[in-house]
């Protein structure tokens, strides 16, 4: 799936209010890229991956997927494409107290009304390294083992691109590191697209091409 963010730019009020989250952003993101985008608190990183999302819409500008703009879809039919081609990794790992890790990996494919695929659930959960964790409730598992549920979620659906919010935000720095090795693990073996926004710079440095954002502007880091 071929990405590509034409100019758009998010701005919030107007006149004497107004404020440029974005501005004028254009990125290309190819079927397995794996990018980073750093910056500090505030500089529109979280605004962009919204917008590259879907999960906002932009003030100006396009984004196309495999060249259909999918801001010209109906809301229903953007939840719905959300839902099969994109999954969402965050800082706050948003799992439901009350269901199992399974159960809650499960959540994306059930509000689609589709079959768990059990080879693929072992074949994601082996390579997470949360087999035997899945009957487990959230509040028996450690962050780490959380983040890993939250990215089995993620996967489950088999979407085409993943983006990732802060996701070691939440994590000390050993088992966010151990989160990040098996992002990075997960998208070289299984060829997916990721998209990565953090704040750290050894973070932003694991990704194949990385950029950075100040004031709601994007630039490219070029490759030592």
């Amino acid at each position: 799936m071929l990405i590509k963010a034409n100019q758009i730019s998010k701005i919030y009020g107007s006149g004497e209010n107004k404020i440029v989250a974005l501005n004028k952003v254009n990125l290309e993101i190819a079927a397995g890229d794996f990018i980073s985008i750093m910056g500090p608190s505030g500089s529109g990183k979280s605004t962009l991956l919204h917008l590259l999302s879907g999960l906002d819409k932009p003030t100006a500008g396009s984004l196309t997927y495999d060249g259909k703009e999918i801001y010209s879809f109906s809301d229903k039919e953007l939840s719905a494409f959300r839902r099969q081609s994109i999954g969402f990794i965050f800082q706050q790992f948003n799992l439901l107290p009350v269901l199992t890790a399974k159960e809650n990996i499960e959540m994306p494919l059930l509000l689609d009304k589709k079959k768990m695929d059990e080879n693929y659930l072992k074949e994601i959960s082996d390579l997470l390294g949360i087999s035997d964790r899945l009957t487990h409730l959230p509040h028996e598992l450690s962050g780490g083992q959380q983040q890993r549920v939250a990215i089995a979620r993620a996967l489950i659906a088999k979407p085409d691109i993943i983006f990732a919010d802060e996701p070691t935000g939440n994590l000390d720095s050993k088992s966010g590191s151990q989160v990040m090795k098996i992002l990075k693990n997960i998208q070289r073996k299984m060829g997916r697209t990721l998209v990565l926004i953090t704040h750290d710079n050894d973070i932003a440095s694991m990704a194949e091409r990385r950029f950075v954002i100040v004031d709601g502007i994007l630039s490219k880091v070029m490759a030592k």
